[in-house]
Protein backbone atom coordinates (compact mmCIF):
# COMPACT_ATOMS: atom_id res chain seq x y z
CA UNK A 1 0.00 0.00 0.00
CA UNK A 2 1.03 3.12 -0.76
CA UNK A 3 2.20 5.25 2.05
CA UNK A 4 0.36 8.86 1.30
CA UNK A 5 -2.38 6.99 2.00
CA UNK A 6 -1.67 6.01 5.94
CA UNK A 7 -3.67 8.16 8.62
CA UNK A 8 -3.08 8.18 12.41
CA UNK A 9 -5.47 8.02 14.98
CA UNK A 10 -4.37 8.25 18.32
CA UNK A 11 -6.95 6.77 20.75
CA UNK A 12 -5.00 5.79 23.25
CA UNK A 13 -3.55 9.30 24.20
CA UNK A 14 -6.15 11.50 23.25
CA UNK A 15 -8.95 9.19 24.64
CA UNK A 16 -7.55 6.44 26.71
CA UNK A 17 -6.08 8.26 28.89
CA UNK A 18 -7.89 11.98 29.21
CA UNK A 19 -10.98 9.91 29.83
CA UNK A 20 -9.64 7.28 32.04
CA UNK A 21 -12.02 7.12 34.51
CA UNK A 22 -15.02 7.90 32.12
CA UNK A 23 -15.45 4.95 29.75
CA UNK A 24 -18.77 6.16 27.85
CA UNK A 25 -16.69 9.72 27.31
CA UNK A 26 -13.35 7.76 26.40
CA UNK A 27 -15.80 5.29 23.67
CA UNK A 28 -17.79 8.26 22.40
CA UNK A 29 -14.38 10.39 21.87
CA UNK A 30 -12.38 6.96 19.74
CA UNK A 31 -15.43 6.63 17.81
CA UNK A 32 -15.13 10.20 17.00
CA UNK A 33 -11.41 10.58 15.83
CA UNK A 34 -11.70 6.95 14.12
CA UNK A 35 -14.71 8.68 12.60
CA UNK A 36 -12.78 11.72 11.49
CA UNK A 37 -9.31 9.74 10.83
CA UNK A 38 -11.73 7.74 7.81
CA UNK A 39 -12.63 11.41 6.52
CA UNK A 40 -9.58 12.44 6.46
CA UNK A 41 -8.05 9.49 4.83
CA UNK A 42 -10.91 9.52 2.25
CA UNK A 43 -9.22 13.36 0.79
CA UNK A 44 -6.07 11.69 1.19
CA UNK A 45 -3.71 11.70 -2.55
CA UNK A 46 -0.75 10.44 -4.01
CA UNK A 47 2.39 11.77 -2.76
CA UNK A 48 4.87 12.05 -5.41
CA UNK A 49 8.98 11.79 -4.50
CA UNK A 50 11.13 12.90 -6.58
CA UNK A 51 15.05 12.46 -6.40
CA UNK A 52 17.19 14.94 -6.59
CA UNK A 53 21.10 15.25 -6.26
CA UNK A 54 22.39 16.90 -3.18
CA UNK A 55 24.90 19.19 -3.49
CA UNK A 56 27.66 19.38 -0.36
CA UNK A 57 27.69 23.07 -0.11
CA UNK A 58 26.59 25.04 2.57
CA UNK A 59 26.02 28.91 3.48
CA UNK A 60 26.16 29.43 6.97
CA UNK A 61 24.76 33.19 8.36
CA UNK A 62 26.56 34.12 11.77
CA UNK A 63 29.60 33.59 12.55
CA UNK A 64 28.71 33.04 16.29
CA UNK A 65 29.50 30.21 18.56
CA UNK A 66 26.39 28.49 16.60
CA UNK A 67 27.42 29.29 13.25
CA UNK A 68 31.10 27.98 13.95
CA UNK A 69 30.33 25.29 15.46
CA UNK A 70 27.88 24.29 13.02
CA UNK A 71 30.67 24.79 10.01
CA UNK A 72 33.08 22.82 11.94
CA UNK A 73 30.45 19.73 12.21
CA UNK A 74 29.59 20.01 8.36
CA UNK A 75 33.26 20.73 7.14
CA UNK A 76 34.09 17.59 9.32
CA UNK A 77 31.40 15.40 7.32
CA UNK A 78 32.76 16.73 3.87
CA UNK A 79 30.46 19.90 3.25
CA UNK A 80 32.06 22.78 1.62
CA UNK A 81 31.37 25.63 4.05
CA UNK A 82 30.58 29.05 3.38
CA UNK A 83 30.48 31.27 6.55
CA UNK A 84 28.72 34.47 6.20
CA UNK A 85 29.28 37.89 9.05
CA UNK A 86 27.83 41.27 8.93
CA UNK A 87 30.67 42.06 11.41
CA UNK A 88 34.69 42.43 11.00
CA UNK A 89 35.44 39.64 13.73
CA UNK A 90 33.97 36.21 14.25
CA UNK A 91 32.91 34.78 17.60
CA UNK A 92 29.37 36.64 18.43
CA UNK A 93 28.29 37.79 21.65
CA UNK A 94 31.01 34.86 22.99
CA UNK A 95 34.26 37.60 21.95
CA UNK A 96 32.67 40.39 23.92
CA UNK A 97 32.81 38.47 27.06
CA UNK A 98 36.10 38.99 28.81
CA UNK A 99 35.57 35.91 30.93
CA UNK A 100 33.91 32.63 30.71
CA UNK A 101 32.34 30.24 33.34
CA UNK A 102 33.43 27.80 34.89
CA UNK A 103 36.85 28.56 34.50
CA UNK A 104 37.34 31.93 33.89
CA UNK A 105 39.37 31.52 30.98
CA UNK A 106 39.46 34.27 28.50
CA UNK A 107 36.84 33.96 25.60
CA UNK A 108 38.91 34.68 22.89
Amino acid sequence: MDPSYLQFVNIREHSSFVHRNDREGAQRVAEDQIKAGVARALLLETISIKEVDIQKTVLIIGGGVAGLTAGIDLAEEGYDVHLVEKTPTIGGKMAQLDRTFPTDDCSI
